[in-house]
This record gives structure tokens, C-alpha cells and sequence, in this order.
């Protein structure tokens, strides 16, 4: 089976983070990030995979390889600029087989593809979108299905009285080679906009899933994504509650909770507090530094005393003045020049 991945996007959201390494690369626990997606993929009979990048290309390229470290076949196409997800569907076009799954490259899930190719099968479908219920459905996308699983439409950003149903989109889908049909090379498109509303009637169906799903896009979702990887909530081959490298160095008087994911090389100070948080490789935590909900990027300082909470993000290499109080938020960038002092709030 062929899988097509969309990772062409900035990662904004995630920044500094994301300022020099592609989002699909970027650590999460213990590995790239898209790999967890490739090893769920393979474990749904998935052997070739082609990867759609865009900005920061070579990076990808450069981490990932032809694949084999992750027991699959690995492809590139570099999209020239930027063309929504049915331009790069179609740019990708001369690769793809009569069928294939697409797949945005920002979701941690476990979800039954294998299930969903059976659905696709049975109903002989043209495209089977994965769908999955959410809580609080008036952020996304609905997508309304009858019993027998055909797509009757899709709501936007649904108001109250129009939610009928939780299931959105997963970004999981299953597509036969004529849908490309739709679509015109070179011309911006969105699959989900321009392609799927004209298949609500003609061939496009949805596969309901309960398994684990997220968008990791943002600092909230990253961490929250590291926590469960931690704590099993999402089949992968990683064991919690925390994750610590062999070679960090942790004084004996720091406390270290769940989820958190120290890194090679490390350095935890005395009386240190870690609770819920990442620490990339080689940074440097002083002593009596509370760090809570936030990432610190690779080779960062942090100042003794230092407080870091609120889904704050330390950029790759920054120091932070001993302490500093970095809440709400806040995002310091490696070219920044005040690192510390006053609150530094979101930005």
C-alpha cells in the first residue's frame, strides 16, 4: 500500500521550534516526530511512502532518508511553491498508484487504517475520509454521514444549532487515481474545499474511528502529544511515564513528574521542579528552576531560579538570565537580545 504525506507546511504555530528544523523532524519524545507516523502506516501494510515538502526540504531529507531505517520505501517531491493539499496532490501525481492513502503530516493517531481500506473496498468508494468524534466539535469541520457511512456534506466552523454530529475529519484519507481528475496542475486547490464537496454524492464515504487522534500543531498539542506517547493513551513503541536519556545528569535533589522528556546530554540543577515538559539535547537547567507545560529547545541556558510555565517555548541555544520568569506563552527566539529579567509574556 502507498501512502502520500503532506509536510510541506511552516510549522508557525511552533516556532521557535520550528525556525530551522521542519516540523515532520522535529524531536518529539524520543524520534522525529513523522516517525511515529511511519511506523503506524507500516503496521497497516503501508511499504511506500511519499513524502510532499516544501519549506525546509533538505531537512526532511537529510533526518529521514530513503526510509529503510523505518522498514518502508521513502520518496520525495518538492513543491515549488506553495499549492494548498490538492495542489500537492496533484504535483505528486506521477508517483501515485491507482490507489493510495494521503495523510496531512501534523496528526498523532493509532487509527484503524486497515479498517478503513475495508470500508473503502466494500462500498467501492472514490475517496473514504477517516473521521473522528470530538468533544467540541465547533472548531473544526463536521462531516455528515449516512448509516452507510456516504458523505451527505460538510459544515464549516459548525454554530450550535448545527451540530448534529462530532465527527470531523481526521486527515486520513483513501483516494482511487481518478480523483486527481479534479484537479489541475500547477493551480492552488484544497482537497478538502475544491474535491470532497464535489464527491458528496458520487463515491465519497466515511470511516468512523475511536482511536487516538492529534493535531500536534501547536505547543499545547505537542505537549499534550508527549504526555500521552508517555503514558500509553496512543499505541506506540515508547514506555513512560518519562522519558530520560542514559547520559543526562540530574542532581540528586531534582524532582522530575510525568511527561516529561529529557534529552542527550542534559543537565538538571539541585532542587530543581519538572513537571509536564521538554528538555532537548544538551540544554542546561540551573538550579532551583521550575519548569512546567513548556518546551526548552536544544543547547539552551537557563539561569538559576529560573520559572518557565504556560506553554512557553526557550528557542535552541538562548540564555536566560537566572531569575527570569517566562510565562503565558512567551516564545524566545535565538536571535532575540533580552532574554530574561521582567515576565516575558506571549508574542
Amino acid at each position: 500500500m502507498q501512502a502520500l504525506i503532506l509536510a510541506g507546511g511552516e510549522g508557525t504555530r511552533l516556532r521557535p521550534l520550528t525556525s530551522s528544523v521542519p516540523k515532520p523532524v522535529l524531536t518529539l519524545v524520543d524520534r522525529p516526530f513523522i516517525a511515529f507516523m511511519l511506523e503506524w502506516l507500516r503496521g497497516h501494510g503501508v511499504d511506500d511512502v511519499i513524502m510532499s515538502c516544501g519549506f525546509l526540504a533538505d531537512g526532511v531529507r537529510d533526518v529521514l532518508g530513503d526510509g529503510s531505517a523505518h522498514g518502508v520505501r521513502l520518496r520525495y517531491v518538492e513543491e515549488p511553491e506553495p499549492l494548498g493539499t490538492g495542489g500537492a496532490l496533484k504535483f505528486a501525481e506521477d508517483l501515485l498508484d491507482e490507489r493510495f492513502l494521503m495523510l496531512n503530516g501534523d496528526i498523532l493517531t493509532d487509527l484503524d487504517v486497515t479498517a478503513q481500506l475495508a470500508l473503502h473496498e466494500a462500498r467501492g468508494a472514490r475517496g473514504t475520509l477517516a473521521l473522528t468524534p470530538v468533544e467540541d466539535p465547533s472548531a473544526y469541520g463536521l462531516v455528515r454521514t449516512r448509516e452507510d457511512g456516504a458523505v451527505t456534506g460538510f459544515v464549516e466552523k459548525p454554530s450550535p444549532d448545527q451540530i448534529d454530529t462530532r465527527n470531523i475529519s481526521a486527515g486520513i484519507y483513501v483516494l482511487e487515481r481518478d480523483v486527481l481528475e479534479l484537479l489541475e496542475l500547477g493551480r492552488r486547490a484544497s482537497i478538502e474545499r475544491d474535491v470532497f464537496p464535489r464527491l458528496v454524492g458520487d463515491g465519497l464515504y466515511g470511516y468512523v474511528g475511536e482511536g487516538y487522534w492529534l493535531d500536534i500543531g501547536t505547543p499545547e498539542r505537542y505537549l499534550q502529544g508527549t504526555a500521552d506517547i508517555l503514558a500509553g493513551r496512543v499505541e506506540t513503541e515508547v514506555v513512560g511515564p518519562a522519558l530520560i536519556a542514559s547520559d543526562a545528569v540530574l542532581a540528586p535533589t531534582a524532582r522530575v513528574g510525568e511527561g516529561v522528556v529529557l534529552g542527550a546530554g542534559v543537565t538538571v540543577g539541585a532542587d530543581c521542579v519538572v513537571e509536564r515538559a521538554v528538555v532537548l539535547e544538551g540544554a542546561t537547567v540551573g538550579d532551583s528552576c521550575r519548569l512546567r507545560d513548556c518546551v526548552i529547545d536544544a543547547g539552551a541556558q537557563l539561569g538559576a531560579g529560573t520559572v518557565v510555565d504556560g506553554h512557553s517555548i526557550v528557542g535552541a541555544g538562548v540564555s536566560v538570565r537566572a531569575g527570569s520568569v517566562i510565562t503565558g506563552g512567551a516564545r524566545l527566539f535565538p536571535d532575540d537580545t533580552n532574554h530574561g529579567g521582567a515576565d516575558d509574556r506571549a508574542r
